[in-house]
């Protein structure tokens, strides 16, 4: 830390050099600048929701990736594009241009493409539950992606890297407790000695 000899010392080397006198004072340096913090319990909640609902949309998703084949997964997955915009416009006010509606377009198609060429190599016989629940884990994603947007216009603070980080390890840890506690109700962890 300067003293405050040198502080005025250094303001006055820098009145003399500039030509115009600053004013010198005995005063304490400045404090260091403080990055806002999320301690607020609104902004937790929030992102432990969203946290909820990422573990329950990673629980969707295995479901339906271990039991439908690839190409079928990719093409319901695509409708995630659509249903992002879709929530993007709802939730953020998100104006929909010909960029976002070409790519959306673009991409579907492609993954309906690829699962043309794919088909003959697929499982036959695929549940409509299944179906539906992959379809659900597109469309609980496509809401949580503007969903975390509006938490970070709604926080009332400068969207800082360690507010964004703070929310993330809140979202992250609620999504891993979720998953967890399904696995132990599951008895997953005996099945996963098991395969070691």
């Amino acid at each position: 830390m300067l003293s405050s000899a040198r502080v005025a010392a250094r303001s006055s080397c820098a009145s003399t050099s500039s030509g115009v006198a600053a004013p010198t004072s005995t005063a304490a340096p400045p404090r260091p600048l403080r990055l806002p913090r999320p301690h607020d319990p609104i902004l937790f909640a929030a992102s432990a929701v969203i946290g909820v609902l990422t573990g329950l949309d990673d629980y969707l998703y295995a479901y339906s990736v271990v039991r439908l084949p690839v190409s079928t997964s990719a093409v319901l997955i695509a409708a995630q594009l659509a249903f992002t915009a879709g929530f993007a416009f709802l939730l953020m006010r998100q104006r929909f241009t010909s960029y976002s509606i070409n790519s959306i377009f673009l991409l579907t198609m492609g993954a309906g493409c690829w699962r043309c060429t794919r088909a003959a190599t697929g499982r036959r016989g695929v549940g409509q539950d299944i179906i539906r629940r992959t379809l659900g884990a597109a469309v609980l994603y496509a809401f949580i992606l503007p969903l975390v947007e509006l938490t970070y216009e709604k926080a009332e603070q400068a969207v800082t890297y360690s507010l964004v980080l703070e929310i993330q390890l809140v979202m992250c840890f609620f999504a891993a407790a979720f998953c967890t506690v399904g696995m132990l109700v599951n008895k997953d962890f005996h099945l996963l000695t098991l395969s070691l």
